[in-house]
């Protein structure tokens, strides 16, 4: 139980700076900040062990998960701009 709420709490925070980062009109609230903030910390720890930066088993740290939502912010923004 703990954990899930920790990765939710990481993925809120990741997710707020990658907001604050990027400044701009994004739809929804706390929980799309979330879930941008938990897959943007999946995607950096991927991109992470990818590059060599960690090992198998190890979570993305705060700049590569803030990186991965970054990511995932400008290619959701890019989609939407064509949608």
């Amino acid at each position: 139980m703990l954990t899930i709420l920790g990765w939710i709490l990481f993925g809120l925070i990741v997710g707020l700076v990658a907001k604050l980062v990027m400044p701009g009109h994004d739809p929804g609230g706390v929980i799309m900040t979330t879930a941008l903030g938990i897959v943007g910390a999946m995607l950096g720890g991927f991109l992470g062990r990818l590059l060599g930066l960690y090992k198998a088993g190890e979570g993305a740290g705060y700049i590569m998960a803030t990186l991965g939502a970054v990511l995932i912010l400008f290619v959701y923004r890019r989609m939407a701009v064509r949608a």
